[in-house]
């Protein structure tokens, strides 16, 4: 006879995948008749999906809805800053972002206009008070490098793969504390370094927010996860965001 703990144990893999998949609906395009179309996962019928586990499934799909939300939120932080975008191209935001993300081979995010840094440095040179370029590249390489590096530099994983949920958990709290520095770092004359939320008596606009909160349910889901597949303890760390420092990942 199989436990009831032992059964739970086994299905948690899949609960967590119907779970991030669920939150990740939002994201997905409407077809033409309003409804959801969730695309299928192109390379299902492969023997490339032999070698994935359920929990490799999952890792793939947190990182491809946290990658579409990325470029979603760099567009949105373009139309807000557009003087941001003609620090680095005359292309439009769309040309620029998929330079970013689909050009990865070729640039590895070794980018001059942001002294080459990625991570967390790329995201403390967005609010930089003497940094003159794309704060909108910094900050959205930053946290895009960021990401990848607590996955091991991948995007698609199988059996063989081994990633630390403590890594992938720190990396959330990393997040809330960049959007914290993106709602509230000012320069000398008192005015933010990027736009992104907006609430006023005229306009109320929070889906910065949304979507970072989407983005950070995800990891934590996904850690959470991944910590009881691979019977791992993850140290929870409270913070206050004002005073706090970048966790290691």
């Amino acid at each position: 006879m199989i436990s009831a703990a032992a059964k739970l144990k086994k299905i948690t893999p899949y609960i967590g995948c119907a779970f991030l998949l669920s939150a990740c609906a939002s994201n997905v395009p409407l077809d033409k008749n309003g409804k959801k179309n969730v695309p299928d996962q192109k390379d299902k019928s492969t023997l490339s999906q032999i070698a994935k586990a359920d929990i490799d499934r999952m890792a793939d799909v947190e990182m491809r809805e946290n990658a579409q939300s990325l470029r979603l939120l760099m567009l949105k932080l373009y139309k807000r800053n557009p003087q941001e975008l003609k620090k680095s191209t005359s292309d439009p935001a769309e040309k620029m972002i998929d330079w970013v993300f689909d050009g990865a081979a070729q640039h590895h995010y070794q980018l001059p206009e942001i002294n080459n840094l990625v991570t967390t440095d790329a995201i403390f040179l967005a609010f930089n008070p003497e940094f003159k370029g794309d704060r909108v590249l910094a900050f959205t390489v930053g946290l895009h490098t960021m990401l990848l590096k607590a996955h091991n530099d991948k995007t698609e994983f199988y059996f063989t793969d081994s990633l630390d949920p403590q890594r992938i958990y720190n990396v959330a709290r990393n997040i809330e504390i960049a959007v914290w520095k993106l709602s509230n770092a000012r320069d000398e004359t008192g005015a933010l370094y990027l736009l992104s939320n907006e609430i006023n008596d005229h306009d109320k606009n929070l889906s910065f927010e949304r979507e970072f909160g989407k983005m950070i349910g995800r990891i934590d889901l996904y850690a959470l996860v991944l910590a009881e597949k691979s019977q791992r303890l993850i140290s929870r760390v409270v913070q206050n965001l004002a005073t706090a420092l970048f966790l290691p990942f």
